[in-house]
């Protein structure tokens, strides 16, 4: 699914979730099927495969840290969604759909934080690329990033400073809205997808487990390799110029 796709989606499921909501004595327990049903897909949610292979971003990010990373923690939300959808109002919808739908609700906390976390995860593989492939901005992509940020060095400490500083787990993104770029950071599973007219761009992981293997503490010094040489921005520049569109 593009991103402008993304978007609309996302800004039709959370209106009529929340209308749903707001109707419903118990909350969030009682959303409709409705609340999704344009983008039913009927199937189990899946693990996508990687862009590259599990050595493609060594030694910055290792093998063994890919092989954890995806294999186990991207799978177990996988899993683990795929285990609370039968029964729930979600059953059979797209992934994009169950987290529209469920975010912001307390009631289906589960839900979103598992549906959230595979599709940042799929999203944060996207966002990277073997050093050297990942090209460069767009001249779009670029001027708008000068437009925000003056230069890509001061988009670039930007995107440092979002992810140094969110505090434990969570992430780090270049988002576009009405075709201005800025930077935000999530905690946990958060997305900003899910905010109307906000588009994805690229995004850096700062759970502790998409680093800790290689890097331990030194969240900073993976934040920089990642910026300096593994950032996928042939990605962001696809996806800007769909926001755009």
């Amino acid at each position: 699914m593009n991103q402008a796709n993304l978007t609309r989606l996302c800004t039709v499921s959370r209106r009529t979730f929340m209308a749903a909501a707001a109707g419903a004595a118990a909350g969030c327990a009682t959303v409709p099927k409705a609340a999704c049903r344009a983008a039913a897909s009927g199937a189990p949610i899946t693990l996508p495969p990687l862009p590259y292979g599990q050595d493609a971003l060594a030694p910055l990010i290792s093998a063994q840290t890919l092989s954890f990373h995806y294999g186990k923690h991207h799978q177990g939300y996988v899993n683990t969604l795929n285990k609370l959808l039968p029964g729930s109002p979600f059953a059979g919808q797209s992934l994009e759909a169950v987290v529209c739908a469920t975010a912001g609700c307390a009631d289906h906390a589960a839900l979103f934080n598992n549906a959230a976390q595979v599709w940042n995860h799929t999203f944060y593989w996207k966002s990277l690329a073997p050093a050297g492939s990942g090209g460069a901005p767009s001249a779009a992509l670029a001027a708008a990033i000068h437009a925000a940020f003056g230069s890509m060095e001061a988009c670039n400490k930007a995107l440092a400073e979002a992810a140094l500083t969110q505090f434990g787990s969570g992430w780090a993104w270049l988002v576009a809205k009405k075709g201005a770029v800025s930077v935000v950071k999530t905690p946990n599973a958060e997305t900003p997808f899910t905010q109307k007219g906000v588009t994805p761009l690229l995004t850096i992981d700062v759970w502790e487990h998409a680093y800790y293997l290689d890097w331990q503490n030194r969240r900073a010094d993976y934040v920089k390799a990642v910026l300096d040489k593994l950032v996928n921005w042939s990605f962001a520049s696809a996806n800007y110029a769909v926001a755009k569109a």
